[in-house]
């Protein structure tokens, strides 16, 4: 802020001497406002908590879901059961990780509509990004609890935040990302752009059905028409393509070397980032390197649905495998180092990770039970402020969504076509038809670990199924509880059935 005042003084201490003093008068107004410029950044940064620490929201779309589990290992990852609570569908009102992420997105809300106050003076750009990321985080909020605590842009902070209802939350998201198209850019990635703002588009609308109903979830033949429309926009754009390595959407430089990342959330290597290292942290050995935290694994059943020319299911990376023999993907059998020497666990037994893996695990095995996934390639040159950009869109998950519209206004040819197009890239064989089974499979393949299975199931009405682990759960589990806390600062809270 002072070098800001410094440059307005300057200019008024010579006003109009010059042609290039004048240029400059001119010119002000439609600079950025530099505290408008540090709220709008500290939103972006306020993102990374919830999204992409491992507790957070990619907790209650992975772990809640049929892609990821946390093992209590013998003395290991017990925390006081919250893990296999998230697993089982036995969470209730006080679970503490659901409570903090509740907290954390609302804080983003408010944190986006505070930027928006005039006296903040933020130019169209960064206040349609911060509408943008508001709406992002609106999303998940009715996603996860199916109703919104918002405070209406300009409205007193002493009152009350009102509550928007599931189909209030829709018009809002989608009236938003209408009314600020034309001020955000078309890039980068990893700021809010036009494209990230079709995705959450298109996104809304698909779980429209679901977020209104979600024992039965309907499908409005133009709300999928839009869903197709916005997908043919990007397509035919000619900006993104699949991958050729599909880890490169994760790598530590994916910033330049991803040909799919549609929006992310930039990581500055060695300097400032959020929590993306959890990704390797939470499931690696602890005699692997880096020297991980022994904790998530996938199902077994998961596991199997690859098949082993899949590149979804593992391959080598560079700057990774060669550097510690890790694979990326699924790290399933005996490990070995980058010269090919096989590991042991703690106890000298041969670290080989098998399919099989229980929600508590007390043998002579419990430190190797569950497949490992590597979802993103390890940083080894940042330390803890890993470089790899977090991804919440890429143009797969767009032609998914594409192809499931399709499905579902009865064009399955479409939809196989798109489906057998990724898998072909991936090195998977062409499905010969497509169906609501085989759509979410596919989808579980393509989108795994990346923070949105739980959503997945629920509009496709399998997450109250059972599966590893899991008894099948009551229609209480969907929807999250609403935090005592919230519920006592704010009278029109109303909790969730069946807390």
């Amino acid at each position: 802020m002072k070098k800001y005042i410094f440059i307005i003084t300057t200019i008024l201490l010579f006003g109009a001497c010059t042609d290039l003093q004048e240029g400059l008068r001119e010119d002000l107004p439609d600079t950025e406002n530099p505290e408008a410029s540090a709220l709008l950044q500290a939103a972006y940064d306020g993102m990374r908590l919830p999204y992409q620490d491992q507790s957070r929201v990619w907790a209650s779309q992975e772990h809640t879901g049929d892609t990821a589990l946390g093992p209590t290992r013998g003395p290991d990852w017990d925390d006081n059961g919250i893990w296999r609570a998230f697993h089982a569908h036995s969470w209730d009102a006080d679970h503490a990780f659901l409570g903090d992420t509740f907290g954390e997105l609302l804080q983003i809300v408010f944190s986006t509509s505070n930027l928006l106050d005039p006296k903040f003076g933020a130019t169209a750009q960064q206040a349609a990004e911060a509408r943008l990321l508001r709406a992002f985080v609106v999303n998940s909020v009715v996603d996860g609890w199916g109703q919104v605590p918002y405070r209406q842009d300009g409205t007193s902070l002493l009152d009350d935040a009102s509550v928007l209802s599931a189909q209030e939350a829709i018009d809002l998201i989608i009236s938003e990302v209408d009314a600020i198209a034309n001020d955000l850019t078309d890039g980068p990635a990893n700021r809010a752009n036009k494209d990230a703002a079709k995705v959450l588009k298109m996104k809304t609308l698909l779980n429209k059905g679901m977020y209104l109903d979600r024992e039965n979830p309907s499908f409005a033949a133009g709300d999928m028409a839009q869903v197709i429309s916005l997908a043919d926009e990007i397509i035919n754009s000619g900006k993104y393509s699949l991958a050729t390595n599909y880890f490169d959407n994760f790598a530590p430089n994916n910033d330049a070397i991803s040909t799919e990342n549609i929006f992310t959330a930039e990581n500055v290597g060695g300097s400032n980032s959020g929590n993306v290292r959890s990704r390797w942290f939470c499931t690696l050995h602890y005699n692997q390197n880096p020297s991980g935290w022994n904790g998530f694994a996938t199902l077994g059943d998961f596991y199997s649905s690859f098949e082993d020319s899949d590149i979804r299911k593992g391959t080598e990376y560079p700057s990774m495998t060669d550097v510690s023999g890790i694979l990326a993907g699924f790290l399933e059998g005996q490990q070995f180092d980058q010269n090919g020497t096989a590991l042991e666990d703690r106890k000298g037994n041969p670290l080989a990770f098998t399919p099989q893996v229980a929600l508590t695990e007390s043998g002579d095995d419990l430190e190797t039970t569950g497949v490992r996934v590597i979802k993103y390639p390890i940083d080894y040159n940042s330390g803890d402020n890993a470089d790899n950009d977090y991804v919440y869109y890429r143009y797969a998950d767009v032609l998914l969504m594409k192809a499931e519209a399709a499905m579902r206004t009865g064009d399955s040819g479409t939809a196989l076509d798109i489906v057998n197009e990724i898998r072909s890239v991936r090195g998977a064989s062409a499905l010969s038809s497509i169906d609501e089974a085989s759509m979410l499979a596919e989808r579980g393949r393509e989108l795994y670990w990346e923070g949105s299975r739980r959503t997945d199931l629920l509009r496709f009405g399998k997450f109250l199924d059972a599966w590893e682990g899991k008894p099948a759960s009551d229609n209480s589990r969907l929807l999250f509880p609403i935090p005592a806390g919230s519920l006592a600062s704010n009278p029109n809270l109303i909790q969730n059935p069946g807390y």
